[in-house]
């Protein structure tokens, strides 16, 4: 695929371009979005992302739009994952609503630009060292299993790294609107505002990790990789807020995003035999008996596993329901199953209003 130096700054431009438009249009004023507001912008930034997709078929081959199809189901339902963890986050530290939007769109905009750099740093690797894909998939791998059996109730916020950012920084207790730091007293604080932006920030290194290695086992081009990651984040915010209650009923999300990882592990393993150069290995020799998994497959699989895990999700959550409304007439406790994302919204406060000198 031939990506010429422009069209690179033109993607790279109007993609900016998106997120200054988000951020000054819909986040620089506090608010919380309606449903129809989320749906709108939700419908238009998928749309979008499909009918750039068919452009690449079109205009290129559509094995390359095949791949970037491929890649973008897997970074949208990366990202959906990654919005689990933002609520947790944004329960731990107590986000008023209103100024959730401004948290997300911050964390995404230093995702893009964390998994740009990676992109990067992705596509030297591979150009250079054919060993690179077992690493890649031996990564996968690990992560399938922490993402199928680790423990996903643990809060962020209260994480070992924000225990460090606590005790290295000033910290005030309370909000101030939206301001990242206060003055009390002649001394400067940051608000729990940037203690969150803080949390984020480092969740999405994290989450970068995964996603990286997910898609370039997929395809080896850095535009698609890019321009694929770049779509599944444009309106993250707004399903965020279109979906918000149903966040919690894709209780096996994570599973299904396991066997996802799973699969791309072993696929880029394969990859690695059939190119493979490593002397220990045959000889130093390819492994040409080895299968080349073909995208269509990969795309099919992907598909049908993101369909099985919400429609799973969703029956168990509808049948769990039924069943405490069952349980609630006959007077017996109810435990209601978190699916491994457990959120306390008790946290949730109104922003206490203070006459503290702000900026």
């Amino acid at each position: 695929m031939q990506v010429t130096t422009l069209t690179w700054l033109i993607t790279i431009a109007v993609t900016i371009a998106f997120f200054a438009y988000e951020f000054f249009a819909h986040v620089r004023k506090p608010h919380e979005p309606t449903i129809g507001e989320s749906a709108r912008w939700s419908a238009f930034y998928i749309g979008l992302a499909l009918l750039f997709g068919v452009g690449i078929g079109v205009f290129t081959d559509w094995r390359f739009g095949g791949e970037y199809f491929a890649g973008y189901l897997t970074e949208k339902a990366l990202s959906i994952d990654n919005l689990f963890v933002f609520l947790i986050v944004m329960a731990g530290f107590a986000v008023p609503k209103i100024y959730q939007q401004k948290v997300l769109m911050i964390g995404i905009i230093i995702a893009l630009i964390l998994r740009g750099g990676f992109i990067a740093i992705g596509a030297g690797l591979i150009e250079s060292y054919s060993w690179i894909f077992y690493i890649f998939g031996g990564l996968l791998l690990v992560l399938a299993y922490r993402q199928a059996f680790g423990s996903h109730d643990s809060n962020p916020a209260d994480g070992r790294f924000m225990r460090f950012v606590r005790r290295v920084l000033p910290v005030s207790d309370e909000y101030n609107s939206d301001k990242l730091t206060v003055v009390k007293n002649g001394k400067r604080f940051v608000t729990p505002m940037l203690l969150t932006i803080i949390a984020i920030g480092f969740i999405d290194l994290i989450f970068a990790v995964d996603s990286i290695p997910a898609i370039y086992g997929l395809t080896n081009e850095a535009y698609i990789v890019f321009t694929a990651n770049a779509f599944a984040l444009m309106g993250l915010r707004q399903l965020f807020f279109l979906i918000g209650g149903l966040l919690e009923r894709l209780v096996y999300l994570a599973q299904g995003l396991a066997v996802i990882l799973a699969f791309i592990g072993v696929k880029l393993v394969f990859h690695a035999l059939h190119v493979n150069e490593l002397p220990f290995i045959n000889g130093g020799e390819h492994i040409e008996w080895v299968p080349e998994i073909p995208i269509w497959f990969s795309l099919l699989f992907i598909g049908l596993t993101v369909a099985v895990a919400t429609v799973a999700s969703l029956l168990k959550t509808r049948g769990d329901g039924a069943k405490g409304d069952r349980s609630e007439l006959h007077g017996e406790p109810v435990a209601v199953a978190s699916g491994g994302h457990s959120v306390d919204d008790s946290h949730e406060t109104t922003p206490t209003t203070r006459k503290d000198e702000s900026e």
